[in-house]
C-alpha cells in the first residue's frame, strides 16, 4: 500500500509538472507571435515596419520584451532546449540585425533601367492589389508584399531577381534576404518614380531650356515630350499638351505642397503627369498618361474613357471645371483654374414680346442685360461653300480670325433658338490671363456629323482681342 501511494504521488507530480511546462510553452509562443495558419498572407506587410511599430509603440514593445524576459527566467533550461529543438532564435536583437541597411549589395549590377516603366497603375501583377506594391528592378513587374509568403518573395526565389523598390516609400530592398539597400546610384530611379521640383527649379524652367537624353539615346525637350496614344485617347493628349503651356498652372502642379490638401485622385494624377512631362531625367522620351486616364474614367463616370473617341473641347471644359471644383476651398470660390482662365462677358438678350410678359417693354422687344463668367469662348465658322471652282475641285475656304471675333464686339447679333428664340449680343468686359478660343467645327445634321473645312488665319504675335474688350463696363 505504501509503495502504491508513493507511485501515485510521483505520477501526480509528473502530470502537474507537464501541465505547468505546457502552459509555459503556450505563453512563450503566444508572446513570440506565431503566425496564424488560417491567414495565408498574414506576412504580406513589411516585417521590418511591423517590427518598428511594435518597438516604438507606447509601452507595447517594453511589455512584450518584459514578458519574454519573465518567461525566459521561469523556463531556465527549457528555453535552451526549445532553441535546440526548433533551430531558431527569436530574440529581438537577432531579428533587428537581420534588417539592418547595407551598402554592399552584390545584386546591384542586375538592375535593368531599360525595362522600368512607372507610368502604369501600381497594382500587383498577380493579386491585382494596390497595397504594399513593389517593383522588380530586374524585370520591371509589380508584385505585392515582402514577407515570406508574398508574391515578391516568391518571384525572387523563382526568377532569381533580388532588387525591389517600394512604390510608395521609394525604399529599395534585397529579397529574399530582406535588408534595405542604401546606395546613391539608385537615386535616378527614385526621381523617375516620383519626380520632384524645388521652387527655385520651377522659376528657372523657362530660362534654362536644355535638351535631355533618354537611355535609348533619343533626345527630348522637357515639357515637349510625346504622350502615348493608348487607344483613341488623342483628345486627352492634345488637351494635356495645350495646358502644359500655361505657366502659372504648370508651376502650381509642379509642387505637390500646393494641392496636398486635396484628396481627389484626379488632381493628384494630373500633378504627377505634369511633373513627369517636365522632368529632365526620364528614362524614356515619352510619357504614358495611363494613371491619369484611369482617374478621368472614374471621375467622369466613364463619360470619357479609353477606346472611345470624344470631343476635346468637351473634355477640356469638363477637366477645367472638375479641377476647379476639387481645388477650391470652402471659404472662397477661387482656384488656380479661375485665376488663369476665367473672364467675364456682358450679354444683351433681346426677346420677342410673346416670350415674356413681365419685363420692361421697349417697343415689341424686351431687353435683358447680364454678366456671365466664362472659361472658353466659342467661335462660329461661316458655312462651307456649296460650289466648286472652275477646276471642279473644292475650294479650301479661309477666314481671318478677326472676322470671327466680331461676335464679341457688342454690336454683332447672334440668333439663338434654345432654350428660346432670342437675339444675343456679346462683349468681353474682363479678359482672363490666358484666353482659350475654340471653333465649332463639327455639327450634327439629320444624318451624320459634318465637319466645317474652314481655315482660320491669325497672327502669332498679336490676335487683336483688345479691339473687342470694353474696360469701361468692367
Amino acid at each position: 500500500m505504501k509503495n502504491r501511494r508513493v507511485e501515485e504521488d510521483n505520477m501526480g507530480s509528473e502530470e502537474s509538472g507537464g501541465i505547468s511546462k505546457r502552459q509555459r510553452l503556450d505563453e512563450h509562443f503566444s508572446a513570440s507571435g506565431i503566425e496564424n495558419p488560417l491567414v495565408p498572407y498574414n506576412d504580406v506587410d513589411d516585417e521590418e515596419e511591423d517590427f518598428e511599430r511594435g518597438e516604438t509603440a507606447n509601452g507595447g514593445g517594453k511589455v512584450e520584451e518584459n514578458r519574454g524576459q519573465v518567461v525566459a527566467a521561469e523556463n531556465g533550461e527549457d528555453e535552451e532546449e526549445e532553441e535546440d529543438l526548433y533551430g531558431e532564435d527569436n530574440s529581438l536583437e537577432k531579428r533587428k540585425s537581420q534588417f539592418e541597411p547595407r551598402e554592399d549589395c552584390p545584386y546591384l549590377d542586375t538592375v535593368n533601367r531599360q525595362v522600368l516603366d512607372f507610368d502604369f497603375e501600381k497594382f500587383c501583377s498577380v493579386s491585382l492589389s494596390n497595397l504594399n506594391v513593389y517593383a522588380c528592378l530586374v524585370c520591371g513587374k509589380y508584385y505585392q508584399g515582402r514577407g515570406k509568403k508574398s508574391h515578391a518573395y516568391t518571384h525572387s526565389l523563382e526568377a532569381g531577381h533580388h532588387v525591389y523598390v517600394n512604390l510608395r516609400t521609394e525604399k529599395v530592398y534585397c529579397l529574399p534576404d530582406g535588408y534595405e539597400i542604401i546606395d546613391p546610384s539608385l537615386d535616378d530611379i527614385r526621381h523617375v518614380l516620383n519626380p520632384r521640383f524645388t521652387r527655385d527649379q520651377v522659376k528657372q524652367l523657362d530660362k534654362n531650356r536644355q535638351w535631355s537624353r533618354a537611355l535609348d539615346g533619343s533626345d527630348y525637350l522637357p515639357g515637349m515630350v510625346g504622350l502615348n496614344n493608348i487607344k483613341e485617347t488623342d483628345f486627352v493628349n492634345v488637351t494635356i499638351q495645350s495646358l502644359m503651356r500655361v505657366t502659372p498652372l504648370r508651376n502650381f502642379f509642379l509642387i505637390p505642397e500646393n494641392y496636398q490638401h486635396c484628396k481627389s485622385p484626379l488632381v493628384q494624377r494630373y500633378g504627377e503627369l505634369t511633373r513627369k512631362i517636365w522632368h529632365a531625367r526620364n528614362f524614356k522620351g515619352q510619357v504614358s498618361p495611363h494613371e491619369f486616364l484611369q482617374a478621368v474614367m472614374k471621375a467622369s463616370k466613364k463619360r470619357f474613357r479609353i477606346g472611345q473617341q470624344s470631343d476635346p473641347v468637351e473634355f477640356m471644359a469638363w477637366l477645367l471645371n472638375t479641377l476647379h471644383a476639387n481645388l477650391r476651398t470652402s471659404k472662397k470660390n477661387n482656384s488656380i483654374i479661375y485665376e488663369c482662365f476665367q473672364g467675364e462677358l456682358e450679354v444683351v438678350k433681346e426677346i420677342p414680346n410673346k416670350a415674356i410678359t413681365e419685363k420692361k417693354e421697349n417697343g415689341d422687344i424686351f431687353t435683358e442685360t447680364s454678366r456671365m463668367p466664362f472659361l472658353m469662348l466659342g467661335l462660329d465658322l461661316p458655312p462651307p461653300p456649296l460650289f466648286k471652282d472652275v477646276m471642279e475641285k473644292n475650294i479650301i475656304p479661309q477666314v481671318p480670325l478677326f472676322n470671327i471675333l466680331k461676335k464679341f464686339d457688342g454690336e454683332t447679333v447672334t440668333e439663338v433658338v434654345r432654350p428660346r428664340v432670342a437675339r444675343m449680343k456679346y462683349r468681353v468686359i474682363r479678359l482672363p490671363q490666358y484666353l482659350i478660343l475654340h471653333m465649332q467645327r463639327f455639327k450634327k445634321n439629320n444624318f451624320f456629323i459634318e465637319k466645317n473645312p474652314h481655315f482660320s488665319q491669325f497672327s502669332c504675335e498679336e490676335l487683336g482681342v483688345e479691339r473687342f474688350y470694353s474696360s469701361a463696363n468692367a
